[in-house]
């Protein structure tokens, strides 16, 4: 078996190892940021901070087919926008009655 010479070893390899080993000496000195699995792990949904006071509900609710295609059709946002609608109607129905 053959010894490795400095010019076969990898510098990105020189210049990791060097790097883990400062991570290491400030962990064990309490300094530095450590990340624990939990802190990593992608989380779905919703990223925190970004709940409303009255958060919408998810529901069920049939339309036809035309007119579920219209308003598909009207690109990114049509629930958004339909509830907008809906808001109003409500406002309205409200108002009249």
């Amino acid at each position: 078996m053959s010894k490795r010479t400095k010019q076969s070893i990898d510098p990105e390899m020189v210049a990791f190892e060097d790097a883990l080993l400062r991570s290491v000496d400030q962990a064990m000195q309490g300094e530095g940021r450590i990340t624990t699995a939990e802190q990593i792990a992608v989380r779905r949904g919703r990223p925190h901070g970004s709940v409303k006071a009255q958060p919408k509900v998810s529901t069920t609710i049939r339309f036809d087919q035309d007119v579920l295609d219209a308003l598909k059709a009207t690109g990114r946002g049509w629930q958004t926008r339909v509830n907008d609608a809906m808001r109003d109607w409500v406002a309205r129905q409200l108002k009249n009655n």
